[in-house]
């Protein structure tokens, strides 16, 4: 039998995960390795479902407890099922349950650099970009183009972020990542010579003098690439460029000198796919 709980005070402790915590509160909550993220829509829960993640509790509008939150709640057997009307919902998030349905779950520890690059042929490293959707949207690109890994600088905003999941569209379960450094001091160097030690050539996108064209046989046949992207509006800090073996440009029409981000990483992606 599910375990359906209909609201009665907005105010009970236990719905502080869905309300009252910040983004870096749910992250650090008590212990690090007690720390949760909210996962929305019953598309988005299951793939993290299919990934293994653990769900804590689950809210949800009661239309959906025998609706598309049904299939949902029958694999989270057990777990709180937090219940009431969308208005009360909204008084209590702040916000429109766009797809109806909430989902707490435990962040896995994450693995080493090592680990999620055994293997790979093409990463994508995300240095300080903190626009969750920049970051939920890159992730999709990867998934749909065969990046084999995605690596975050220790300034980068956090991939499990409520926004970067929804963006994602739940890829960011799909896509093997980690943080590559805990600290600001271990990138750029440091992590730009991890990756080399790795058999890694790294490649920033940035417009500089002595870029190559996106389109160049060289980044292609390289049997180990790490596309290294920037920050939103500065791009990539000099040091990250001057260490990369390559800079690589994105060819423009029209006077545009760059595009966003997120557009730019499905473009380099697709380029320069191993595939």
């Amino acid at each position: 039998m599910p375990n359906i709980i209909k609201i009665t005070d907005i105010a009970a402790p236990e719905l502080d995960v869905f309300a009252r915590l910040t983004e870096a509160q749910l992250r650090n909550r008590l212990e690090p390795e007690k720390g949760v993220f909210i996962a929305e829509s019953p598309k988005v829960i299951g793939r993290a479902l299919d990934a293994g993640y653990e769900p804590v509790s689950l809210l949800m509008e009661p239309r959906h407890i025998d609706g598309q939150g049904r299939d949902i709640i029958a694999r989270c057997e057990g777990i709180p099922v937090y219940t009431a009307s969308r208005e009360i919902l909204e008084g209590l998030t702040g916000y429109a349950l766009t797809r109806g349905v909430l989902c707490a779950m435990r962040r896995p520890p994450l693995p080493s650099v090592e680990d999620v690059c055994a293997n790979a042929r093409r990463v994508a490293v995300l240095e300080g970009i903190v626009d969750s959707t920049n970051v939920g949207a890159i992730f999709r690109s990867a998934a749909a183009l065969n990046i084999d890994a995605v690596l975050v600088t220790p300034t980068c905003g956090d991939p499990l972020y409520r926004r970067a999941v929804r963006v994602s569209m739940g890829t960011v379960f799909q896509v093997p990542w980690t943080r590559i450094g805990s600290e600001p001091s271990e990138w750029p160097e440091p992590g730009l010579e991890r990756l080399r030690k790795l058999g890694f050539q790294t490649a920033a996108m940035a417009l500089s003098d002595d870029s190559v064209s996106i389109d160049d046989p060289h980044l292609a046949a390289e049997e180990k690439l790490a596309i290294v992207l920037g920050t939103e509006g500065d791009g990539l800090a000099e040091r990250t460029i001057a260490e990369c073996d390559y800079t690589v440009r994105i060819p423009m029409a029209h006077q545009v000198d760059s595009l966003n981000v997120a557009a730019a990483s499905a473009v380099a992606f697709w380029e320069l796919r191993a595939w």
